[in-house]
């Protein structure tokens, strides 16, 4: 109870004000978190709330509810259940959708009862079983971490304002049985812990006792070797943010400075700005192949890797994380050559949406722009740019081709295939992102300026 009571004492102390929460499954280890909750919540007189998840994979789904409601109703903890229904089981596996769908729900809870900290009842054991799996993964210092004692997990739970911990984290599965047996909790057993096609539970009752037998006391060994690979992670990160900060310019790397780095120090950059943006991990083998295309190709080379979540491109010696965009309607490959673009005639409306170009057209009052009267009178048209296009950009700049404008606006070429033109029959009006032609800009009267915007 003493170890407990630290735990949670430091995690209500970086979590802030607010209520407490328990993710109660009824089984063993979140059963005795609930009596040890019940006991601290009145001792510091603060609300404790118990969360429980129906995944409706079990048979006995809605008796383990209702265990866990009376349970609680015996305690007098205010009680609450989500009932969830499983997404990409196929893609990621049944233990990883269940995973996911059951944090997020867990997420919203808090949300909706205002807690500021989920207990979970994760111990020692748990810690062992994923250093582990981590481990046969062939995972770096950041996977042989394994659990924190408490952290945000914004991106698990949904919810950036929740604190996480684990406070049963220094105990073993035997203490949590004693502590069970001398006061009387009652709890389920959930039979697909019995599993052994699920890898946890093939550890969990295969793998464990032959360690537990021939190396005695190893998870608390386990649980150390994580908190030295914590200790080590916690420094890469802090080296890493260092040369992030020296090679980020504005949102890209520097690829001259970055291949000053050595390997190591290359890998764990690339790692953690992916991690900064929200991106899965890439395996080692990926990192390689990307910095050798990336590092090792010409200067002026325009160069693209695919990572399941985006594109990695360098433009002008700078590497770039850009989105992957769906394919538009309007590209140069959908057009038919006798008809190319979208005819259309401006009627003076504030903005007009061109969903096949990813955008809108906005005309802007403008004091120097195109007369407002000739332009409503002309047959328009919108397409993406074929090819030996001009623009004069101001009366005292010569005519050039887009493409040079870009260039001296740099503007990389992937964005420039998503920017559109509008013209007349046979004169370019606009360019988006470069601007008007001048050819067709004045003072005076009413008068409007051309704004693409994309969505």
């Amino acid at each position: 109870m003493s170890a407990f009571e630290q735990s949670v004492t430091a995690a209500r102390a970086q979590a802030g004000e607010g209520a407490i929460a328990i993710a109660l499954s009824g089984g063993l280890d979140s059963s005795v978190l609930l009596h040890l909750a019940h006991a601290y919540a009145q001792t510091h007189g603060l609300a404790l709330h118990a969360l429980h998840i129906h995944h409706g994979l079990s048979p006995n789904a809605d008796a383990w509810l209702q265990h866990c409601e009376r349970e609680c109703a015996t305690l007098a903890v205010p009680f609450a259940a989500r009932r969830i229904q499983l997404q990409d089981q196929k893609k990621s596996g049944t233990e990883a959708a269940a995973r996911k769908a059951r944090y997020a729900a867990l997420g919203a809870l808090c949300r909706e009862h205002h807690v500021s900290l989920l207990l979970t009842a994760h111990h020692q054991d748990d810690q062992a079983e994923t250093v582990l799996l981590q481990l046969l993964r062939g995972s770096g210092p950041a996977g042989l971490s394994g659990m924190d004692a408490a952290n945000t997990a914004a991106g698990l739970l949904h919810n950036d304002q929740l604190m996480m911990a684990r406070p049963l984290l220094q105990a073993s599965r035997k203490q949590l049985e004693a502590y069970a047996a001398q006061h009387h909790t009652q709890h389920i057993h959930d039979e697909s812990n019995d599993d052994p096609r699920y890898a946890r539970n093939a550890l969990r009752h295969q793998v464990m006792p032959a360690l537990e037998q021939h190396f005695p006391g190893f998870q608390e060994r386990f649980a150390r070797s994580a908190q030295h690979a914590q200790s080590a992670s916690r420094l890469l990160t802090e080296l890493a943010e260092q040369d992030l900060a020296a090679c980020l310019d504005d949102d890209c790397l520097d690829i001259g400075k970055l291949r000053a780095l050595n390997q190591d120090r290359g890998y764990n950059l690339l790692r953690h700005w992916f991690a900064t943006r929200g991106l899965s991990m890439p395996s080692t083998a990926w990192l390689a192949e990307m910095l050798t295309q990336l590092l090792e190709a010409k200067h002026d080379a325009q160069l693209l890797v695919t990572h399941p979540d985006c594109h990695v491109r360098r433009y002008r010696d700078r590497l770039h994380l850009t989105p992957k965009l769906a394919e538009l309607e309007g590209t140069r490959e959908d057009q038919f050559d006798d008809k190319p673009g979208t005819d259309f005639v401006w009627h003076g409306e504030i903005q007009l949406a061109f969903p096949a170009y990813g955008g809108i057209l906005h005309f802007d009052p403008a004091e120097e722009g195109i007369a407002a009267d000739w332009l409503r009178g002309q047959p328009l048209l919108i397409e993406f740019r074929r090819g030996g296009e001009r623009l004069k950009p101001a009366p005292n700049r010569p005519t050039r081709p887009l493409k040079y404008h870009y260039q001296a606006l740099n503007i990389p070429a992937w964005e420039r295939a998503r920017l559109p033109v509008v013209k007349t029959r046979d004169t370019l009006l606009y360019a988006a992102g470069i601007g008007l032609d001048c050819h067709h800009v004045g003072h005076g009267g009413e008068r409007v300026t051309l704004r693409w915007q994309a969505v």
